[in-house]
């Protein structure tokens, strides 16, 4: 199974793409920053709901982009999926998130 993107195209499906999202975070610390970004996403929501104030909502995407950023720019030294798979990079980020907290993917 190929790592890369198919040749000429795109990944037809989300099962054809992970396998390749969960190549690009294949550094340890790059894995890491993302499951910690994830989970402080979560405490946001719950900072959000438990205040009924819905302004932290907006404090969501920056919360788990900047930290998935920083792991990409600075560790793994590649450019995040989100720019050419925005729905399927959000789908692996929660999927990888729930394999690590389950004990199926090291942290």
């Amino acid at each position: 199974m190929s790592m890369q993107e198919p040749a000429g195209g795109r990944f037809e499906s989300f099962e054809a793409f992970y396998p390749h999202y969960i190549h690009e975070h294949s550094n340890r610390t790059c894995r890491r920053i993302h499951v910690v970004g994830s989970a402080l996403v979560l405490v946001v929501l719950a900072v959000a709901v438990v205040t009924l104030n819905p302004w932290w909502l907006l404090a969501m995407p920056v919360v788990g982009y900047g930290f998935a950023w920083v792991g990409h720019f600075f560790f793994e030294k590649n450019r995040p999926a989100t720019f050419r798979y925005p729905l399927w990079s959000l789908m692996g980020d929660w999927r990888m998130f729930f394999e690590v907290v389950a004990g199926k993917r090291k942290f």
